[in-house]
């Protein structure tokens, strides 16, 4: 008869590629149940949208297989939590990201929107925060114009705004309270409290992320909700052209500043490379080539992602299903594949942190 002793010290071998540790070790084996004929037990993961969940499933079959049996039947459950440093002001919230831009127009709300959509299908509670106060496009991208969130009593007693739920992903968005037709000419500190209430008269629930989707550039806004809650981390969005990665240079300068100073979680590149419908495996550099590469060379952080340039993700944004829906498409994948890395590096730095205290 196999043993626990057995199992486990051939998981043992298998280590983690991002934390260069055993599953053992970092106590991600559960659940461990042996009957003559089969074996079973659960890999808990530090999040739902992990890209090397494939990886250490097949290594540990094969882990089991050269060092326990080759003939019992093996019955992996890949299951997740995340975990965070633990904070008092939000603390059903685990994890908080930023999603900037030094400038306008590089498709960082379109990002924002698929990165959020991509972590809730791959099984993560998450909600979106729109806090582009001068231009929330939200309500359109999802295809909610016109809907209002409701409100409910709190635990504290007080009223409180029900984020509006869309295949799973909860969403707020300044867009919900205001007339799109109608100009709203916020001045700074009138801005900045609008924002908070998103934060903090929202009744969000258990969320494992939070994604804030930032107005262009480093104003009053920024300072407030970088200094005001407790982000994990940030990923900047640019495109190829030199004026959009000096603008995030700026932008990511912000972020490192000693009284800010909030991670650089890594850099995603829009508008690439385009991609034609009938030629799909043709690109053409047309705005460019490596500013993304450039900025994550000389900050030290992953490129997370390019992101091409193809109709489908203005047209999906325009009809109020994002891109990432559809999961056949060129577009859908890289998106999946940004949000498993996001997911990714907030791991690693959770885990980093933990080994300091």
């Amino acid at each position: 008869m196999i043993t626990k002793e057995q199992v486990l010290k051939a998981l043992s071998y298998v280590e983690d590629p991002d934390f260069k540790k055993d599953l053992v070790t970092l106590n991600m084996i559960k659940d461990i149940e042996i009957t003559p004929d089969t074996l079973s037990f659960s890999v808990e993961l530090t999040t739902p949208a992990c890209p090397m969940k494939e990886h250490l499933e097949n290594a540990c079959r094969n882990a089991i297989t050269h060092f326990v049996s080759k003939d019992i039947e093996v019955k992996i459950n890949m299951t997740s939590r995340v975990v965070s440093p633990q904070n008092n002001q939000l603390p059903n919230i685990k994890h908080i990201i930023l999603v900037s831009s030094g400038k306008g127009g590089v498709g960082k709300s379109t990002v924002a929107c698929n990165l959020a959509l991509a972590l809730s299908i791959q099984g993560a509670k998450t909600g979106l925060i729109d806090a582009d106060i001068y231009g929330p496009s939200l309500p359109i991208m999802f295809g909610l114009e016109g809907v209002k969130p409701g409100t409910m009593l709190g635990a504290d007693g007080k009223q409180k705004i029900v984020p509006v739920e869309k295949w799973g992903l909860k969403l707020l968005s300044i867009g919900f309270f205001t007339d799109p037709n109608q100009p709203v000419p916020w001045r700074g500190p009138m801005a900045s409290s609008a924002v908070k209430q998103l934060f903090n008269d929202a009744e969000w629930g258990e969320l494992d992320y939070l994604i804030v989707d930032l107005p262009p550039g480093t104003g009053d806004i920024h300072i407030t909700i970088a200094q005001g809650y407790p982000i994990t981390g940030s990923v900047v969005v640019t495109t190829p052209q030199n004026v959009a990665v000096a603008d995030a240079t700026k932008g990511i300068g912000m972020f490192l500043m000693d009284s800010i100073n909030i991670p650089l979680l890594g850099i995603i590149e829009n508008m690439a490379y385009f991609t034609p419908a009938e030629l799909p495996d043709n690109k053409y550099y047309i705005f460019g080539k490596g500013g993304g590469k450039y900025l994550s060379e000389r900050f030290e952080v992953p490129l997370l992602g390019e992101i091409p340039l193809v109709k489908s993700i203005s047209n999906s944004g325009d009809i109020g299903v994002p891109a990432v829906m559809d999961d056949d498409s060129i577009v859908g994948k890289v998106f999946m594949e940004i949000a498993g890395k996001v997911a990714q590096q907030l791991s690693i730095l959770n885990e980093a942190s933990f080994l300091k205290v």
